[in-house]
Formats: C-alpha cells, sequence, structure tokens
C-alpha cells in the first residue's frame, strides 16, 4: 500500500528566504507576496523539472484576507491537486504555517477528510486516512 505525503501552506507573508530549505521537504503552497515571490522564482530556475507534486506553488491573496480566510480560499484547489483526483499517492498531510488552528479551520478541514489536528511551532498539522486505509481497517 502507498503512503500519502506532506503538503506545506505557507500563509506568512515574509517567509522569503526560509522557503528554499522548505521546499526540500515537500510540495509547498505559499502565498504570493514580493517577497515570497522573489524566493519562489529562484527555487523554481534551480528546479526547473519541478512540478505541483513536488515543487513551490504560489497563490494570491489580497492584503485585507486572514491568514485563516486565505487557507479556506485555497484549500479546494489544494486537494484538487493533491488529492486522489491528481496524486497516487494522495497527500494524507497538510503542514500549515502561519495561522494556528480554528473551529472554523477544523471544520473546513474535515469537510476534505481532515480529521487529527497538531499544532506546531509556527502552525499546525492536519492529519487524514488515504480512502484505501480507511476501507482496509
Amino acid at each position: 500500500m502507498a503512503l500519502g505525503y506532506r503538503v506545506f501552506v505557507v500563509l506568512d507573508r515574509v517567509y522569503g528566504k526560509r522557503l528554499s530549505a522548505l521546499s526540500q521537504r515537500g510540495p509547498v503552497w505559499i502565498v504570493d507576496t514580493t517577497l515570497n515571490r522573489a524566493v519562489a522564482l529562484q527555487t523554481w530556475a534551480a528546479h526547473p523539472n519541478g512540478s505541483h507534486l513536488n515543487g513551490v506553488t504560489t497563490f494570491k491573496a489580497s492584503d485585507d484576507c486572514s491568514p485563516e480566510d486565505a487557507l479556506i480560499n485555497e484549500l479546494s484547489t489544494i486537494d484538487l491537486h493533491h488529492g486522489s483526483d491528481s496524486a497516487d499517492p494522495a497527500y494524507t498531510e497538510l503542514e500549515v504555517i502561519g495561522t494556528t488552528i480554528s473551529n472554523k479551520v477544523k471544520a473546513e478541514l474535515s469537510q476534505f477528510g481532515f480529521n487529527d489536528f497538531q499544532a506546531t511551532a509556527e502552525g499546525f498539522c492536519a492529519i487524514r486516512r488515504l480512502p484505501s486505509e480507511v476501507m482496509i481497517r
């Protein structure tokens, strides 16, 4: 049975240079700001064969959009690109940097099957089982 993988979502608008190291750990979705985009461009140039399954993807969020709302607004797109319809195996962990886990975020993530939440130093990690794991147990 194939194991799932972790997707990182960065909502920190000044994450910048830390993106290079994070992108070595798995696919990253990062809010598109001048600083974050500059490092994303460097990462894309250094790894021209990267894709959404193993590279960096930027996404827009208005300046007045809270990190929590930016995450919620992007969840469907992230799931479309890393869920079972697009990836084999599908992602099973979502590590979020730049916001904490709230009841509102938990409710939204539960719609995508995430039901285990752990706080981290920079945000939180959400975990779900793959559909095949649920059927086997």
